[in-house]
C-alpha cells in the first residue's frame, strides 16, 4: 500500500516548526541583550497583561508545561523578576506576581517587540496576518474550550 502523506512541504506539522524559526529568530536575537530565556519572556508577559496568576494558569497561558514553570520560576524568582506565594488557603497552590525589575525589563523591550511585530505585519499583510492568529487559534485546543 503506497504512503498518503503529504509532501514534506505541504506538511503542517513541518511547515508550523519552520514558520516557528521564522518567527522566534529575532526574538532571539532581541532576548539575548536581556539575559532571560524565551520561556522567562513568555511567563513575564502573561504576568504583565495579566497580573497575579496561579501557577497553573500561568503555565497554560505561557504554553508551559507545570514542571518547567516550577524550575523557570525558581530562576526568576532569584532574578528578582517576580515573586511567588502561597495560598493561605491551599499551600499547595501558589501565586505568582511580576515584579518592578521584571516589568522594566517588559517595558525597556516593548518597542523592539512592536518593531518584531510590525515587521512580521509588513510581510504578511495586516489582514493575513489577524487571519493567521485567528487560524493558529482555531488548532489551539486551550482557544477550543
Amino acid at each position: 500500500m503506497k504512503n498518503s502523506l503529504p509532501s514534506t512541504s505541504r506538511s503542517l506539522p513541518i511547515a508550523l516548526i519552520r514558520a516557528r524559526e521564522g518567527v522566534m529568530s529575532p526574538i532571539r536575537d532581541m532576548l539575548s541583550e536581556t539575559g532571560i530565556t524565551e520561556q522567562q519572556w513568555r511567563v513575564l508577559r502573561v504576568l504583565s497583561e495579566f497580573g497575579l496568576l496561579d501557577a497553573s494558569t500561568l503555565a497554560n497561558r505561557a504554553s508551559l508545561l507545570f514542571p518547567s514553570l516550577t524550575r523557570i520560576a525558581t530562576t526568576m524568582r532569584k532574578k528578582g523578576l517576580i515573586t511567588q506565594t502561597r495560598d493561605v488557603a491551599d499551600r499547595r497552590r501558589q501565586f505568582i506576581a511580576i515584579t518592578e525589575a521584571g516589568q522594566k525589563l517588559i517595558d525597556d523591550y516593548t518597542d523592539q517587540a512592536a518593531q518584531i511585530v510590525a515587521e512580521f505585519k509588513r510581510t504578511l499583510g495586516e489582514e493575513d496576518y489577524e487571519t493567521l492568529l485567528d487560524l493558529l487559534a482555531r488548532l489551539d485546543p486551550m482557544m477550543r474550550d
